[in-house]
């Protein structure tokens, strides 16, 4: 029945790739706590191809997403290599990949959703009872703890970050930093740079507050890591990044071992 309903179509909207639109769409969806949009979209030409468990690619858009959660993204996109399926799959409508392959991916988070991020419980943690040597110089080797942390994003890529840390001698503690943002290895970001900002510090502890802040990028620094953005069967590589305007743009691939829930 459906190598006769595929040869039956000579428009470019035909059944097969709508099938596994449909299907990749409802797949995709479930990753998501919340989104205000997935559009999935296969080409395939032609489109006899997928008897033969061939796509030429997958494309999906989504917007406004919550990832695990936590984590929003205005924007995410990517779009597939060529796709070799398991057709015992597709018949029972399961889209199955015979290996694994690529996309080209772009994610975009605006400066709203970064913040809220930074009061997600999976963030928080590593923010609470720090132990490193550069942040507890001055607790007397007490565990510190930072917390309402923003961030705002400036022009030339770079980032203001503000948080609030006590110590034995000064509860409330504000410490405040601009820092040139990037990505190392694809997978986390990183801040360098790093520059004190002591605009409405008072000058008695600007002192203690520059002081803590190697501890606190120390910190962000290995709290950053990419791999809270991986769905199932799905894992970010990050090429770029780029701040423009109030968004942050992580441009890169995602590897493609399964379809979500496949």
């Amino acid at each position: 029945m459906l190598g006769g309903l595929l040869g039956s179509k000579s428009t470019s909207t035909d059944f097969g790739e709508n099938m596994l639109s449909s299907v990749a769409r409802q797949a995709i969806a479930q990753l998501f706590t919340r989104s205000e949009s997935v559009d999935v979209s296969v080409r395939c030409s032609p489109a006899s191809k997928i008897l033969q468990g061939v796509v030429d690619s997958f494309q999906m858009k989504g917007k406004g997403l919550l990832i695990k959660k936590m984590f929003e993204a205005e924007e995410m996109e990517f779009e597939t290599d060529a796709v070799s399926l398991d057709m015992s799959g597709l018949m029972g409508g399961k889209i199955r990949l015979k290996q694994a392959t690529h996309a080209i991916a772009t994610v975009t988070m605006t400066e709203s959703g970064i913040n809220k991020a930074f009061s997600a419980d999976l963030v928080e943690k590593h923010l609470r009872n720090v132990t490193s040597e550069e942040a507890t110089g001055l607790s007397g080797g007490d565990p510190v703890s930072f917390r309402a942390v923003k961030m705002e994003l400036l022009p030339k890529q770079r980032v203001r970050i503000s948080a609030l840390t006590d110590l034995p001698n000064k509860d409330d503690l504000p410490i405040q930093l601009s820092a040139e943002v990037s990505v190392e290895r694809r997978r986390r970001v990183v801040f360098t740079n790093v520059e004190f900002e002591p605009e409405g510090i008072p000058e008695d502890i600007q002192w203690l507050s520059e002081a803590m802040i190697p501890g606190f990028v120390g910190v962000l620094n290995q709290m950053v890591d990419l791999e809270r953005f991986d769905l199932d069967g799905v894992s970010l590589r990050v090429n770029q990044l780029e701040v423009k305007g109030k968004e942050l743009l992580f441009n890169g691939y995602a590897e493609i071992e399964h379809f979500p829930g496949m």
